[in-house]
């Protein structure tokens, strides 16, 4: 028991644990709302804004029994509500491309957290989800890799260390400990994040399999043929109706993705991670397919992300690296030329 509280607060202490799939995170749910609020731009007022059924009064009242808040509902004004609905696209942005991610991370939040609680009633299991998300996202050092604020960085620390007038030595101790105890505190806040993004898609993953096996749709393999003839889960009916005449793929499938579901925080560990996690994303693919649900979809795609080693992502970067520095030379890469880190060093301050 002793060498496992060592082991766990050895990995909780020393070092950031998963800065790439942070990363990925980041850019991954950043680019989804982003997304989502371009494609609902047309329809913005009637849902968000003062133009909505649910008009703001109501959703005043709502926040007074739930204790939920939104800066939507703070002004009647569609001039107040357009200057909200650019700014969260701005910020949707500037939190994917990872500009000053510690604060814009917190600005993410609360405008995830405000367009969601303006509209309780037209959300679903993958606004859910992002919302969990993003908040978890906020304490973490998601900005440490494949941001603006890693590449700010990098070219700081090439271009040299600004040249500070020199200390007494016990003001230099203190600026050292102060500097360590910060790096602490950022690093054990992270490592609790990625932990808790970790333990939260588990559960996810668990319950779901969990509730499908006392149902009889799902026990009997017919779960699927009822949701292809659902209208509201039918963006192409013709596609649907073709999937929908194979009975033996369709049960098939269903006690796949009950089985996948249950099994996924026993594999974590395990040689059955990979497999497992592809055939998650080929389980998603086809729910954004065939029932039109891409931002569930997407939600949950970016979130088992979260369970891929750091040593993948490094390794797509350095194919990514070689692909650029191919195509724009002609296909010939300058071998006198060494590749320079694109990426802090972990030690370094999380952005």
């Amino acid at each position: 028991m002793p060498v496992r509280i060592g082991t766990l607060l050895t990995l909780l202490l020393e070092r950031p644990i998963s800065l790439y799939a942070a990363a990925v995170l980041r850019i991954g749910y950043g680019f989804l709302y982003l997304a989502f609020l371009l494609r609902e731009f047309p329809h913005r007022n009637e849902i968000w804004g003062p133009g909505s059924p649910w008009t703001p009064a109501l959703a005043r009242q709502l926040f007074d029994q739930t204790g939920w808040a939104s800066i939507l509902t703070l002004s009647d004004s569609r001039v107040y509500f357009e200057v909200c609905y650019t700014a969260a696209v701005v910020t949707s942005a500037l939190f994917m491309l990872g500009w000053r991610t510690r604060a814009v991370s917190v600005l993410f939040a609360v405008v995830v957290t405000s367009f969601h609680a303006r509209a309780i009633y037209m959300t679903d299991g993958g606004d859910t989800l992002i919302l969990l998300m993003v908040l978890y996202l906020v304490v973490t050092a998601c900005g440490r890799r494949w941001s603006l604020d890693a590449r700010r960085t990098r070219l700081r620390a090439s271009a040299g260390k600004t040249v500070r007038p020199p200390l007494d030595q016990a003001s230099g101790e203190l600026r050292h400990h102060l500097r360590d105890a910060r790096l602490t505190v950022i690093t054990v806040l992270h490592n609790c994040g990625m932990l808790v993004i970790a333990a939260q898609v588990c559960f996810l993953y668990g319950s779901a399999g969990l509730y499908k096996v006392q149902g009889a749709a799902w026990d009997n393999g017919t779960a699927l043929h009822y949701a292809l003839n659902l209208d509201v889960f039918q963006p192409w009916p013709a596609l649907s109706a073709v999937a929908d005449e194979h009975d033996v793929l369709l049960a098939i499938a269903c006690y796949l993705t009950v089985l996948l579901q249950v099994a996924f925080p026993f594999v974590l560990f395990g040689r059955l991670k990979c497999p497992v996690l592809a055939m998650l994303l080929g389980m998603h693919v086809g729910i954004a397919v065939f029932l039109g649900l891409p931002l569930f979809s997407g939600a949950m795609i970016v979130a088992d992300a979260a369970f891929l080693p750091d040593r993948f992502y490094r390794a797509l970067g350095r194919l990514w690296r070689r692909t650029v520095r191919g195509s724009g030379s002609g296909g010939t890469a300058d071998a006198s030329r060494a590749p320079r880190a694109l990426v802090p060093a972990q030690s370094e301050p999380a952005g």
